[in-house]
């Protein structure tokens, strides 16, 4: 057992008796399908705290030849899997942690040599018959055991994008893609390798890397295919996890959820493990990191970045196009290479179907008002959302006048480069003005109720409030509005609601460019 080659199986060991331990073995049941293959060559990405590193140890674990591991998958989901034992146990590992490496080398520039002769080292330990030169690559040595022993090898390296994210000089990089490109590249040592895996925040780089590392199959956080329920904790997971800790899973869900990955909801692990242990719905994972990654992107001010930051604040989703960013730290040349690193960095959810991008949850919405909160170009934005606490005060006090006076004033601010007058822009003012109702309310837009589609239903998850239901009209009267709400039934689809009801009939007058409101409260 060595700590490159054959490691054995403790780390894994410690994650399976953590208070809170998720089974996600069924993920080497789909490793097991492409190892000894054509498609053998797996690289997957997803933000930090989101098991990467577990899922790493738990494929050390498992196909490693420096322990046995029965003890710790016999009980678990793989061990009903067909060719289970196949597998277990039966590989050379080479196991790569880059993080590590890089941050503890004392000579960076020496990274990747001391690298490859650490491991050559534990090669030439391990197999005494084989005769591995002093200038062999790491490669040419693992294709020596290869030649003269038939042994083959599954290659696990975690973190393998930290020299990009850590913006590394670019000799050290260079060098680390031709590290890479003879291990994986390489047709002649292609029959030693029986699995690769990289796994790591950002993609495969693609302005320098395309051509090295293009015979990989890549899952990332846009679209993780058939891997989609291992980047994160899925629904029935936390459903699971909040009847055993006694906690409110739909509260669960607005602080956690919100990465939708075909058909599946995906959990931020890190956080949601945290809430069942303390109790608390609070941010957990922003704290292993900082707003700072929101505000360095948002401040380089691409155009239409103001406009599309508010309407996702407002909980709205913008377009998005990720084909272009080519998942450096330096290549960021518009708004949607920009959102599209936040998106790999789990800021921002995405949404395959419509190619648009989202603020995921409560606990991540409060990590962009943080950010705006610090930026000159964001102050009007902070104080809309300030006087929001205001608006929903009056707004349960059925004060008609206060509630158009604070639609006028986000109005505004919503349409700095589209058309004041329509509909879309009288949407998005009103769920820029009642963004602090999130922090109270479950927010539905165009809910299907009665006789038709109400345009804004708050319907809340905390005691002693009312819901409310929100008809829009243009250059029509606030009471035609309400009138809509009685007419259509829309209160229909509340049958089951307890609570008290307000109706909120809201106008715009396209001429004038003011708002009209009138409230009332329904009497059941």
């Amino acid at each position: 057992m060595g700590i490159y080659l054959n490691p054995g199986n403790e780390n894994f060991k410690r994650y399976l008796k953590a208070p809170i331990y998720v089974d996600k073995t069924m993920m080497i049941d789909v490793m097991n399908s492409y190892i000894d293959r054509d498609n053998k060559y797996v690289c997957i990405s997803r933000p930090r705290r989101f098991g990467k590193t577990i899922a790493s140890e738990m494929l050390c674990a498992y196909y490693s030849k420096g322990c046995d591991s029965h003890a710790l998958f016999d009980d678990l989901k793989i061990a009903e899997a067909a060719g289970y034992e196949e597998g277990l146990n039966k590989y050379n590992v080479i196991k790569i942690d880059m993080n590590s490496e890089y941050q503890n080398t004392l000579k960076k520039d020496r990274l990747i040599l001391n690298l490859t002769e650490d491991i050559k080292d534990e090669l030439k330990e391990q197999f005494p018959g084989v005769k591995i030169k002093e200038d062999d690559s790491l490669a040419q040595s693992i294709l020596r055991v290869y030649s003269v022993t038939g042994e083959t090898f599954v290659i696990l390296i975690d973190e393998y994008d930290v020299l990009v994210r850590e913006q590394a000089p670019q000799a050290l990089f260079d060098e680390f893609l031709s590290f890479l490109n003879g291990l994986f590249k390489s047709a002649t040592v292609r029959p030693a390798l029986s699995l690769a895996y990289l796994t790591g925040i950002l993609p495969v780089v693609r302005d320098k890397i395309q051509s090295r590392l293009n015979n990989f199959r890549e899952y990332t956080i846009l679209d993780a295919g058939e891997l989609a329920e291992f980047i994160g904790f899925t629904a029935p997971e936390v459903q699971a996890l909040c009847a055993e800790y006694g906690r409110d899973y739909a509260e669960c869900a607005r602080w956690y959820d919100g990465y939708k990955q075909h058909g599946l909801e995906i959990y931020n692990p890190e956080s949601v493990v945290r809430s069942m242990e303390s109790g608390q719905f609070k941010g957990y994972w922003g704290k292993t990191s900082s707003y700072e990654v929101i505000s360095d992107r948002i401040r380089a001010n691409f155009s239409g970045t103001r406009d599309a930051v508010i309407r996702m604040i407002a909980g709205e989703s913008t377009e998005v196009n990720v084909t272009a960013y080519l998942n450096t730290m330096n290549s960021f040349k518009t708004l949607d290479d920009a959102f599209t690193y936040l998106i790999h960095v789990g800021y921002l959810s995405y949404n395959i179907e419509d190619e648009s991008c989202r603020i995921p949850n409560t606990e991540v919405r409060k990590e962009w008002l943080n950010a705006i909160s610090s930026e000159p170009e964001y102050e009007t934005t902070d104080r809309i959302i300030e006087a929001s606490k205001e608006l929903l005060r009056e707004t349960l006090a059925g004060n008609s006048e206060a509630v158009a006076r604070a639609l006028d004033e986000s109005h505004i601010h919503v349409t700095s480069n589209r058309s004041y007058n329509n509909e879309d822009a009288l949407q998005s003012a009103i769920y820029l003005a009642y963004i602090y109702a999130l922090n109270k309310y479950t927010l539905i837009k165009e809910m299907t109720t009665g006789k038709g589609f109400a345009d804004v239903v708050f319907i809340p998850f905390v005691p002693d409030i009312p819901a409310m239901i929100i008809e829009l009209k243009h250059n029509k009267s606030a009471e035609s509005a309400l009138d809509q709400i009685k007419e259509k039934k829309y209160f229909d689809s509340l049958a089951d609601y307890k609570g008290g009801l307000l109706f909120v009939g809201v106008s715009y007058d396209e001429k004038a460019k003011t708002h009209e409101c009138r409230i009332e409260s329904f009497k059941k």
